[in-house]
Parts: structure tokens; sequence; C-alpha cells
């Protein structure tokens, strides 16, 4: 077989399986509404069941629905036969994952979850098995095939499983206004939950080692400026009023616009005013969708009286174990 053979077949698998999604979109109908109004109104938790790759996924989505605000579970059907259903409490709801709703160990658990008295919503792509009748709510992720090229193994269908779990997941977090703070407090060893546990006030450059000039100075003092603090830029102004700023892009401009001849050029005739600011209590992602928002990669740090507290770069936001932090 040759390689492009070999990405073919790739790129096969990848279009049977977007296919499969695309399937699942249009099934997607009130039922899905249904399952999400029961899964907000819970004071439980939801208990992900499934066995095989289907269990892969269940315990994949409960994973996802606990990192973004729902307290989910994963119990393995035989073990919920041998003694774990007692981790199931009145408040709780089964979210069943079968793609054929005949698996007998799913067939199984159904009788005493329902004796429990829990709501049971099933995500299976066999909507007239047994688990889609017993269900309370049944979610159809039923794909025209798989990707395998003998069409068994289960690969479009986890697939289509996985994207509807994480469908409600991700709407469950919209209804319960999950934010970055609750984000930052359930991950705060990770790097997402770095990139937001951090204050500006922790990542901020200070003191001597801000680059700032006078508005009058010679631009050619400016620019040495820039290169001793190797941050790419320079405010203009005093610690009490920042005027302007001066990046790569306005020295870019001002040769554009006055040729070579900048050497009278003065500080003040180059920057670009009022430069964006933010507070140092704010997180250091609240700096990056500024930066990213005004397509820009520096910021200044102020009080609420203006006053110049520190600046902030991008490679900052990058680069945070290199700098240190303060306060932590």
């Amino acid at each position: 077989m040759n390689t492009q053979q070999i990405i073919e077949l790739g790129r096969e698998a990848l279009r049977t399986e977007i296919q499969g999604l695309q399937g699942v979109v249009g099934q997607l109908g009130e039922t899905f509404a249904e399952a999400v109004r029961i899964m907000a109104d819970l004071k439980g938790k939801a208990i992900l069941t499934g066995v095989g790759k289907s269990g892969i996924i269940a315990r994949k989505i409960a994973s996802t629905m606990v990192s973004i605000g729902t307290p989910a579970v994963f119990m393995h059907p035989v073990d919920g036969l041998h003694g774990d259903l007692g981790t199931i409490m009145p408040q709780d709801a089964a979210v069943v994952l079968s793609n054929s709703g005949n698996t007998s160990e799913i067939l199984n658990l159904l009788p005493p979850l329902k004796s429990l008295g829990i709501p049971i919503i099933a995500i299976t792509g066999n909507m007239e098995s047994p688990l889609a009748r017993q269900a309370d709510v049944t979610l159809s992720c039923t794909v025209d095939r798989e990707a395998c090229n003998l069409g068994l193994a289960p690969t479009s269908s986890t697939t289509a499983q996985l994207a509807l779990g994480d469908a409600l997941a991700v709407v469950l977090s919209h209804i319960k206004g999950f934010n970055r703070d609750a984000f930052r407090m359930i991950h705060p060893a990770g790097e997402l939950g770095k990139q937001l546990m951090y204050r500006i006030s922790q990542i901020m450059i200070t003191g001597d080692k801000i680059p700032l000039v006078s508005p009058e100075i010679p631009l050619h003092d400016a620019i040495l400026e820039m290169t001793r603090k190797s941050l790419g830029f320079t405010l203009v102004g005093a610690r009490d009023h920042i005027e302007g700023i001066i990046t790569d892009g306005d020295l870019r401009r001002a040769i554009q616009k006055f040729g070579g001849n900048l050497k009278d050029l003065t500080a003040r005739e180059v920057m670009s005013p009022r430069p964006k600011s933010i507070a140092g209590d704010k997180l250091a992602l609240d700096a990056l969708d500024m930066m990213e928002k005004f397509q820009i990669t520096s910021l200044v740090v102020s009080d609420d009286d203006s006053k110049l507290l520190g600046v902030v770069h991008l490679h900052d936001l990058l680069g945070r174990g290199k700098l240190g932090l303060r306060g932590v």
C-alpha cells in the first residue's frame, strides 16, 4: 500500500465519522432538552455507566462533566450489581450508554436502578432496544456505519456517544453559570488551571524593569530604553500619568512616514496614545483575551487612579515559570 492510499484510507475513516456526527446533529431534539433539564435540576450527581467501549466513553463523559461543573461518577454495571449501587442516592440520575441497547450487563442493571427511583437517561444507537424502551429519556446516537473496514469495531458509534455526552456537559455548564473562577478552583494543578489562577499582580513586571521614558526624550534614547528592557516596547510619560506607548510597530510606522530622518523626533511624536490597561486583580486569561481582541502583545497594569503599577507582556503569560510569582 503506497503513501497516498494510506492517506486516503485515513481521510475516508474521518469522513465516515464526520457523517455519523452530522446524523446525530440531525437527530437532536426535544428529548435532549428534557435530559438537560433533568440533570440541571439534580441535587445529587450523574451516574455514568456502560460496558466495553461504551464504558470507556461513559467514563470520559463523567470526567468532562466533573471538569465543567456537573458532579458525576462512572460506575461499571457489573460492579454496580455487586455492591456499587450503594453509591447511588435518591437525588442522583443514571446516564446509561449502550450502542446496541441489548447488552446483558446493562439490562440486568436497569431493574435495580428503577427500584431506586432515579431518572434513567439512555444514550443508544438502537431506538427500538430494551434500553431505549425502559429509559425515562432516550437520546439517539444512531450512525449509518462504523468507520472500521469490517463495519464492526465501535468507531463512528463511540465518537457519536462521546460528542453527545460532551454536548450534555457543555449545555449544563452554560445553564449552571460555570465560570472561570469555578474552573480554576477545581483545576489548581493543571496548566489550564494555572493559566486561570494567576492574577496579573502576580506575574506583572514592576519597578525599574518597566521600560519608561519622558515624552520629550529623543526617539534615539527611547529606542535604547526598549533595547535595555528587552520587552519590545517602552511606555511614555510618568508613573502617575502614562501618555502613550512605543512599540516595534510604532517604529516601523515612523520609518515609513519619516524615512531615515528620525534623529530629531521625540518619543511623543512617535508614540501611540492611551495604551490599553488592565487591573492587577484580573486573571492572566483576561489579559490574554484583551491581547487577542486588540492584537497587541503588552498591557499597562494600573490602579483605580490610573497610576502605573506594572506591565505585562504576552511572554509573561506564556512563560510564567521563568519569572517567579509574587504572593504565591
